[in-house]
Formats: structure tokens, sequence, C-alpha cells
């Protein structure tokens, strides 16, 4: 008789921002961490950590890790700073390490933006006439 294997997912918390990239896979639960890396870990220059290059540097180390560990699908959540003074898309690594992810062997299912969206609680900071340049 042919068995048939069966994946053991993950799920790849993206968390880009304008100035880090952040890759954490944990179990479906959320809460075994299975891998993390960062861009800071990949490069010493400040202004290098959030570059598309270092991203994908940053998600080829956290494939490899959860790789050997048995991950072979993940689902993936992106993540940017939101909320009520931050911006809300994501920075210029989301996009690269998802596309890393992939090439690196890891199957793909869900694709999800989980940044916080403000409901109209607190007043947004830069005074009554906003922010002067």
């Amino acid at each position: 008789m042919k068995e048939m294997r069966r994946g053991r997912w993950g799920l790849a918390n993206i968390y880009a921002s304008y100035n880090n990239t952040i890759i954490h896979i944990t179990d479906l639960t959320g809460s075994e961490t299975i891998a993390l890396a960062s861009g800071g870990q990949i490069v010493k220059s400040d202004r290098l950590e959030s570059s598309p290059t270092t991203a994908m540097a940053a998600a080829k180390k956290a494939a490899e890790i959860a790789m050997d560990k048995g991950i072979d699908s993940i689902h993936v959540k992106i993540r940017s700073k939101g909320g009520h003074n931050g911006p809300m898309n994501p920075g210029p690594g989301a996009q690269a390490a998802v596309r890393s992810l992939s090439r690196r062997g890891l199957r793909i299912g869900l694709i999800e933006d989980v940044t916080p969206v403000p409901h109209g609680g607190c007043r947004k900071k830069g005074g009554r006439r906003g922010r002067r340049v």
C-alpha cells in the first residue's frame, strides 16, 4: 500500500517596516517558534536592514531552519507598522521575503495582510494644524 505523505504546515509572520524586516516561522497555533531571522542579523549597516536583498537572505535562513525541522508548507501573514501613526503599507522587504520562501521549496498557502487598522481611538499626533514642514 502506498502511503500518502501529508506535509507539516507552519505560519510565517513577516513584519516589514521601513527600518527592518523580521521573518518569524511558528507552528499553526502560533505558540511555538520554529525559526526566526531578521535583516539586522544579516547586515551590519542599519540602512540596509529593510532592503529586499537583505529580506531575501533572512527568509532563506529562516526557511532552511524550518525545513530542517520538518515544515514543508506555510501560510504567510504580512504585517506593517500600521496603527494610528505608522504607514499602512508594508516595507520593501515583504514581497522579496515571500518570493524567497517559495524559492527555497516551501509551499505557500494563504497570504494575508494583518496590519493593525485604527478604529477611531486616540488622536493622531501633529496638533491642530498638522505637521508643518
